[in-house]
């Protein structure tokens, strides 16, 4: 298997993320932008911790000479994940209450509402 086809998917969901986050005009779009980004850095993080054929850390009685997966990242991972997920809750909150406001999803609408 290709060692940076993880690299790979994580800046194409990036890049697929910051595209979404430029160029659409509805909010809901948006925030899954965002959410595309934070789930290609968590793949990336994933991926610097991954090693072939390594243990995972939990296990104590590794074999000796046998290397070890970093749990760090796998830690970050976990909290990226948690603070993901109350941002996209909280965008998403933000988004219906715009929306029950102003009746339009369209930030550029909104903004010219707001003068």
């Amino acid at each position: 298997m290709n060692s940076y086809l993880a690299y790979f998917t994580a800046l194409l969901l990036i890049i697929m993320g910051i595209y979404a986050v430029i160029f659409k005009r509805n909010l809901i779009k948006i925030v899954i932008g965002v959410s595309l980004m934070e789930s290609g850095v968590n793949l990336f993080l994933v991926a610097l911790g991954y090693r072939q054929g390594g243990i995972a850390p939990i296990y104590t009685m590794a074999p000796r000479g046998h290397q070890m997966v970093l749990p760090t990242p796998q830690a970050l991972t976990l909290t990226s994940i948690v603070i993901g997920l109350a941002t996209t809750a909280l965008m998403l909150t933000l988004s219906i209450l715009l929306y029950k406001h102003y009746k339009t999803l369209d930030p550029t609408k909104i903004r010219g509402l707001m003068k």
